[in-house]
């Protein structure tokens, strides 16, 4: 993750989940990631299967010109992208695994924009009430924010977030440890094979 406000909500996501798959939507407060909202965004599900914005921050407002609270999600990406964004949404909510990407778009004069969004899944005690928490930052916050909309979205990389996303602890290659001893630079653990 490039973007501060997508480490940010992902640190503060991953920290309320605690060793659940996701946190649920009321465990979710605006205080602790006050410096991300700008750049933050719910989705929730309506009963067509629509992602309508149920909230979004007021820098992504000023990316497209306007409000976008109950506006379809999938509506920002170019005409080639809405399936697979759409899948991919799909996939959070479905398997509760989230997701970071990068994006890019551009605006009636043809400035491009590179942009960063993140996505991960909230419970709810009510299966039908599909919410997700999501950032979209620009990398670099253009001059124009704000005067002109950025359109038609596309995807580039695409990272999945497990449901043990950030619970894993990087192996520490550290010699003279307890479990292994030192041999001419490397460290041997003992176990493994034996013949």
């Amino acid at each position: 993750m490039k973007h501060t406000s997508s480490r940010q909500v992902f640190e503060y996501w991953n920290e309320r989940r605690g060793f659940r798959v996701a946190p649920e939507r009321g465990d979710i407060e605006p205080g602790p990631i006050r410096r991300a909202l700008g750049d933050t965004f719910i989705l929730a599900q309506d009963a067509e299967g629509v992602f309508r914005f149920r909230l979004s921050g007021t820098r992504i407002c000023a990316l497209f010109c306007g409000e976008l609270k109950g506006t379809d999600f999938i509506d920002l990406w170019a005409e080639a992208e809405k399936p697979s964004m759409l899948e991919l949404v799909a996939a959070v909510a479905d398997e509760c695994a989230g997701f970071i990407a990068g994006a890019s778009a551009h605006n009636a004069d043809g400035a491009t924009l590179e942009l960063e969004m993140l996505l991960l899944p909230l419970k709810h005690r009510d299966p039908l009430q599909t919410r997700l928490l999501g950032v979209l930052a620009p990398a670099e916050p253009p001059y124009w924010l704000g005067v002109t909309p950025v359109k038609d979205l596309t995807c580039g990389t695409v990272r999945h977030l497990g449901a043990d996303s950030g619970h894993i602890a990087a192996p520490r290659l550290v010699p003279g440890t307890e479990t292994g001893r030192i041999r001419r630079g490397l460290i041997v653990y003992e176990g493994g094979r034996s013949l």
